[in-house]
Parts: C-alpha cells; structure tokens; sequence
C-alpha cells in the first residue's frame, strides 16, 4: 500500500509525523476525509476546495495544485483495488500541518508544511445500525468553541480532544454524543452534521456555528432538488428537536442516515424526508474526478 507525503509517493508505513512538527507537537493539523461511491471519489472538488480553504484561514502553506492532489488520491487508490473485494469503497484522509518547529530540530525557521494522503476501506460496519435501526443521539457537554473565537467553527481540524471526552460521557457505546454551544444552539458531533424536519423544512444549525461539512452542503441541494424546504436555526436546538417530525444525520463516511431517538424525544423512522433524500444523495453533480 502506498501513500503519498510532501509530493512523494511512499510506503504508507512511512506517512508519520516527526516528533518536532506542528501537527503532533500542537495539533495544529487541517484535514480531510473523502470517500468513493462506486469506486470514484465523490465529491472531490469540494472536498478539495473545502480543505485549500481552511489551510489558507489557518496559515498552511498547501503548495500542491488540485490537480497534484487528485493525480496522487488517484494513485493511491489504483493501488488500494486490487488488495480488496470488488466494489470495497474507500476513504481518503488529506492532511496539511505547518511542518516541524525549527527549535526542535536545531534550526532557525519552522517548516515546511507537512502535507499528506492515504486511503483505507471504508468501515461500513460501524455505521450499519444507522441504517438497520436508525442513530440514537445523545447530548452530552458543550463545545470548545465560543461565538466570536479564535478557532473557526467551520474549519475542519484534528484537534479533537473534545470529541473523545464526550465519547466517554455518553451512557451507550452505541450512541452518537452531541455537542452544543453556550447558548443550546449549534448540535454537532464527530462523524455528522446534525438535521431537523421542523413545520416540514430541513433545518441546519446557522452557518458559522459548526463544521460546515460536505454534507451539509449535500443536503442543501438535494432539498432544492426534491422541493423540499431548506433552511437554518440559530436558536435553542433542544427545543427545536421537541418540535422536530425527523431528525438526520449527514456524513461523508456513510452518506444520510435517519435518527430515531435524541435523548427522551423519539422520531418516525424511516421517515419521509429521509427517504426522499437517501434516494438522491450519492448522485453526484460535481464533476468527475480521477480515482
């Protein structure tokens, strides 16, 4: 198997970071999660756009074109094939840091940036109860973000210190735990973005509260696709999600999937809305990309 690291392909036992970079050393890493349906990327120009976007807001260098990094996700998989079953899709994780601290390493500037790839069957297991007997959400904390703070909500990162203590608060391994903000607004989780089927519009949490993922931008289109009313919810999601006829989840991993319970208050499922959108989601409209 191979991988890809600073422009080179190499031996995916080799994509480590160095005890001295930014990544490990700070967390400072931007990344990307992208899978195949159908064996192609779906919906890499996004993905792409999305991950050259939050490194330019956190001051990466990315230093490869789209057009470098499709050829290497492109390779990787090609690589991947064969090893597996056919028709195994895929994820692959793009990820940029700052590169190593000079101090550390006995120099005088930091860098360069660090950028890599590498793709892995999708693990369709873990989320097969989403589908078999819909999620179960639990809310368990409040996020580490504040309204008007340094880091933004939108921008997808591996600073998820966060996400693996809420992990641990939620009273079933199976439950998927849900963060808010101070306010009882902006639901997020570690693997989806969170919908609400409220006076029969898709709602979302208000743009620049939370990660805006791939899927949420999904969502939107097969909305408008479908006639169905999309819209945003800035206020308090707790009782947003009493007034809810359906609650969704979205994810790049395993696509839209329908919840059933979010703490005491439990949901049609299947319901409607997520047929009508599970019917739609992988077509994809965004260009065909190498894989």
């Amino acid at each position: 198997m191979i991988a890809f690291r600073n422009g080179r392909l190499v031996p995916q036992h080799e994509l480590a970071l160095s005890y001295a970079d930014a990544g490990f050393v700070a967390g400072t890493t931007i990344t990307d999660y992208c899978r195949t349906s159908g064996q192609k990327l779906f919906r890499w120009p996004d993905h792409l756009g999305r991950f050259r976007g939050d490194c330019a807001v956190c001051g990466i260098a990315l230093d490869y074109s789209d057009a470098e990094l499709t050829v290497a996700a492109g390779e990787i998989l090609a690589a991947q094939f064969p090893l597996h079953p056919p028709g195994t899709e895929f994820a692959v994780i793009t990820f940029a840091t700052p590169g190593p601290f000079g101090s550390m390493i006995g120099g005088d500037e930091n860098g360069p940036p660090t950028v890599g790839m590498h793709a892995f069957p999708v693990p369709l297991e873990r989320y097969r109860r989403f589908f078999d007997e819909g999620a179960v959400l639990e809310i368990v904390g409040v996020l580490p973000q504040v309204e008007g703070g340094i880091v933004p909500h939108s921008v997808k990162h591996r600073s998820r210190l966060h996400w693996s203590l809420a992990a641990q608060r939620r009273t079933a391994p199976e439950n998927v735990p849900v963060l808010l903000d101070q306010f009882g607004g902006a639901p997020d989780t570690a693997i989806a973005s969170v919908l609400a089927v409220v006076d029969g519009a898709v709602t979302r949490p208000e743009r620049g509260t939370v990660l805006e993922s791939i899927g949420l931008k999904i969502a939107g289109e097969k909305c408008r696709e479908s006639g169905l009313a999309f819209a945003e919810f800035g206020g308090d999601w707790r009782a947003h999600f009493a007034r809810a006829t359906e609650v969704l989840i979205c994810g790049s991993a395993f696509g839209i999937a329908g919840v059933r319970q979010v703490g005491v208050g439990e949901y049609r499922w299947p319901g409607d809305v997520l047929k009508e959108l599970a019917k739609v989601w992988w077509d994809d409209r965004s260009g065909e990309p190498a894989a």
